[in-house]
């Protein structure tokens, strides 16, 4: 007997201008019947939807696209559900590579059941006694790209100092840590007091700063960095990074 459901989603209504805002989007259930079951042949993987990552790199994907815009994904389609990282469990599958039954986590539209191409997604291993919410977060994108931007790629050494920017966000705070768990010194920036707060009272930063009040970032960084900075982590570019260059170290 086939399984058919009604697919709840949340939809784009049109492009975004500005700042996104609740009402840009919408919650309807598809008049459609979703059958939970894949065609065979098309290597496909139906999963359930059980946790979605709501992250800022999604604001400018809700944009209309311009030849100016650069990003890692295609822009949202008014009309169509939104997307972005989320846990799942699997289904239905025609891959060999996942079963009924599997938690999944990747990039998935928002709505309630999904069928995706297994290519993006990544299993879990559920012996690894964690919250399923942790891959939408520090187990998945987010804590990946921290982890191999910070190691693999700053490749650090104790005692070396580190500039973040962007440093209260999601990647940002992980990557402060990672750093003073290296034994560096670590300064980030941020756009609100509460921000330059949180940077150093919960997630142990040496010094922080408002980009905001700053009138010249070149000086707040020599503030800071009087001999230098060794490793910086880039999250904003623009102003912040062209006065973070003239303070590196050779």
């Amino acid at each position: 007997m086939e399984i058919t459901v009604k697919n709840k989603q949340v939809i784009l209504r049109n492009y975004v201008k500005g700042i996104p805002k609740e009402s840009d989007l919408m919650i309807v259930t598809a008049s459609d019947h979703v059958e939970l079951k894949v065609k065979p042949g098309s290597a496909a993987v139906m999963v359930k939807n059980l946790y979605l990552s709501c992250d800022p790199y999604m604001g400018i994907l809700m944009r209309e696209p311009t030849p100016s815009t650069l990003a890692l994904l295609d822009a949202f389609i008014p009309g169509k559900p939104i997307a972005g990282i989320g846990v799942s469990q699997v289904i239905d599958s025609d891959d060999p590579s996942f079963t009924k039954g599997d938690m999944i986590w990747g990039i998935v539209n928002w709505e309630e059941y999904s069928t995706i191409n297994p290519a993006g997604i990544f299993k879990i291993d559920v012996n690894v006694n964690v919250p399923l919410s942790y891959y939408t977060g520090i187990l998945g994108m987010i804590g990946l790209t921290a982890y191999a931007g910070f190691y693999e790629i700053c490749s650090p050494k104790k005692g070396e100092t580190v500039f973040v920017s962007a440093a209260s966000g999601a990647v940002g705070q992980l990557v402060g840590q990672f750093a003073k768990l290296m034994g560096c010194y670590v300064v980030g920036s941020a756009g609100s007091k509460q921000k330059v707060d949180l940077l150093l009272n919960k997630f142990g930063y040496d010094e922080a700063f408002n980009y905001k009040e700053e009138p010249d970032l070149d000086s707040a960084l020599k503030r800071c960095f009087p001999k230098g900075i060794d490793i910086y982590f880039e999250n904003v570019g623009g102003k912040m990074l062209d006065a973070v260059l003239l303070n590196m170290k050779v």
